[in-house]
């Protein structure tokens, strides 16, 4: 577990030190210089120094949001199954209609209260920050990249 301070609405958002603080930067800053030299120093090997680095912050960003992606996935796979046990029978056949962002807001809500706020969201079509607003009992996740 990486950090376990409390999580609510307002605090619950992580950073990798790594990879916020010191992948990303260093990979900006190095795109950046490779597109000053090639400005002072036109040719084919400084083209192509930028061309290189835009595509490794492209590849950066790419393997982030793969990983997101799959993650989400899970997320989704994980609260259809805490759903089916703790909804109401005759709620079960409506959380297909659930969208991936309702599914992710209410992973944050605790098992008292996820069959309301679950049927909330069915019902008044509540978006992802509508739904993690609502949440009085905040479930917290801790393993989120």
């Amino acid at each position: 577990m990486a950090d376990a301070s409390p999580q609510n609405y307002s605090h619950y958002t992580r950073y990798d030190p790594l990879f916020h603080f010191f992948i990303l930067p260093v990979f900006a800053i190095t795109l950046i210089v490779s597109i000053v030299y090639a400005f002072r120093r036109p040719g084919l090997h400084s083209a192509w120094l930028v061309v290189f680095m835009v595509a490794a912050v492209i590849l950066i960003f790419k393997v982030r949001l793969y990983s997101l992606k799959v993650q989400d996935r899970v997320i989704r796979l994980e609260e259809r199954l805490r759903l089916m046990t703790l909804l109401d029978p005759s709620l079960r056949p409506r959380i297909a209609e659930l969208t991936e962002g309702q599914l992710i807001a209410l992973r944050f809500a605790s098992d008292g209260e996820l069959p309301a706020l679950a049927a909330r969201a069915l019902n008044e079509k509540l978006a992802g920050p509508e739904i993690k607003k609502a949440i009085q009992q905040w479930r917290a996740d801790y393993w989120r990249v």
